[in-house]
């Protein structure tokens, strides 16, 4: 378990939203909504138009990795050679044409040449990449829908993906997350169908071989409706590090059900009506963000309680306050002690574990009780 009590050495993040987190080499890329950051002291104040990247040992903010993406950062993943994938919702970046993705250089934040993916007709949203293969989710319409594969170095599509996420539960199919583990790729949004087959808002893709192809996994916890202004509400997705199980969170309004909920799925189950291992629930505030570790299954969003099934935005019999972000036991479900405490807001939007901690974004400036202003750290003991 990572401690409760953050580091000093992070920098700040003074207004928006973090929305993304990624870790290459010892370089934090945060990505969202902003416009100013601040190192840990606060005592120099840099402009950062949505994306910047600093030393996770010393907290140190880059001085030369200051690129102008110009639109909200959702979505990034670590690049071979000193890079980074950066996914959203913008026309270019440094007034270059580079639409909703990009790939680019962290010594200067100039566009990596020779990566040009051609996304087109929306945003996006979610990004995962395993050796030469870099996918991608979002509204877009090409070159595939809501979802496709591009070679990690040239951005062509892959012609032996063709999973495409359908019949949507809004106007437009939408992927919000997309976690990867060795050979499964899973995938959730406003889809109910995924390749031709019936997969209600979650659906996994077996990525092991050449060909994608639909794994034979299908659950119907997410086919039941939320509130009516939620039409769909699964939203963060994460494998277990040896990718047998992973960890679902939603949103969705205190109607019961899996609407505001964390759920373990065992990843090589088989069959048409795959239930979850467990589920525990908040008793009606959204979940957005999970990250799970083997100790620990790591939850945010504007949480109030753990362990409340019987809630309806109050603390049922048996609820355990965890203000805006919890862990949870991967055996059992419950709560686990561990409760830094966040302050609420919209909620966690980002974690990233790795071996120093979990790092941590949202849109708020207290976390375990201090100041840390939309990015911090938890490191492990």
């Amino acid at each position: 378990m990572v401690s409760a009590d953050p580091v000093d050495s992070t920098p700040h993040v003074l207004d928006g939203i973090v929305n993304a987190i990624t870790l290459v080499g010892r370089t934090v890329v945060v990505g969202g909504s902003f416009t100013e950051v601040a190192d840990a002291g606060r005592s120099t104040v840099y402009r950062r138009d949505n994306l910047f990247a600093y030393d996770v040992v010393t907290g140190r903010v880059l001085p030369g990795f200051r690129p102008g993406v110009a639109g909200p950062v959702y979505g990034l993943a670590a690049g071979d050679r000193g890079t980074v994938y950066v996914g959203g919702e913008f026309p270019g970046v440094n007034n270059l044409r580079s639409r909703a993705l990009a790939r680019l250089s962290l010594a200067d934040g100039s566009l990596v040449p020779g990566f040009e993916p051609r996304i087109g007709g929306g945003m996006v949203t979610a990004l995962a990449r395993q050796g030469t293969r870099l996918y991608v989710g979002g509204d877009f319409i090409s070159p595939g829908t809501a979802l496709t594969r591009l070679d990690a170095a040239t951005g062509a599509p892959d012609r032996d993906f063709a999973i495409a996420p359908g019949d949507p539960l809004t106007a437009r199919v939408k992927v919000y997350a997309l976690a990867l583990s060795r050979d499964r790729l899973a995938v959730d949004g406003t889809f109910t169908t995924l390749g031709g087959h019936s997969r209600p808002q979650l659906g996994l893709i077996n990525v092991g071989g050449r060909v994608a192809r639909v794994a034979p996994w299908r659950t119907e916890a997410y086919a039941r409706r939320c509130m009516s202004n939620f039409p769909s509400y699964v939203r963060g997705l994460d494998f277990s590090p040896d990718g047998r199980y992973f960890a679902v969170v939603t949103t969705g309004g205190p109607r019961g059900g899996m609407c505001d909920t964390a759920a373990r799925f065992e990843t090589y189950a088989k069959g048409s009506a795959i239930r979850p291992t467990w589920v525990n629930s908040t008793g009606g505030d959204s979940l957005y963000a999970v990250s799970v570790t083997g100790a620990a299954v790591y939850v945010g969003g504007h949480l109030r309680w753990l362990d409340n099934p019987q809630g309806r935005d109050s603390a049922g019999p048996g609820a355990v306050s965890r203000p805006g972000i919890g862990a949870i036991h991967p055996g059992t479900g419950k709560a686990l002690t561990w409760n830094p405490t966040r302050e609420r807001g919209i909620g966690v939007k980002a974690f990233f574990a790795h071996p120093g901690g979990l790092l941590v974004g949202s849109d708020t400036t207290r976390l375990g009780r201090e100041y840390h202003a939309r990015i911090g750290m938890f490191p492990l003991p």
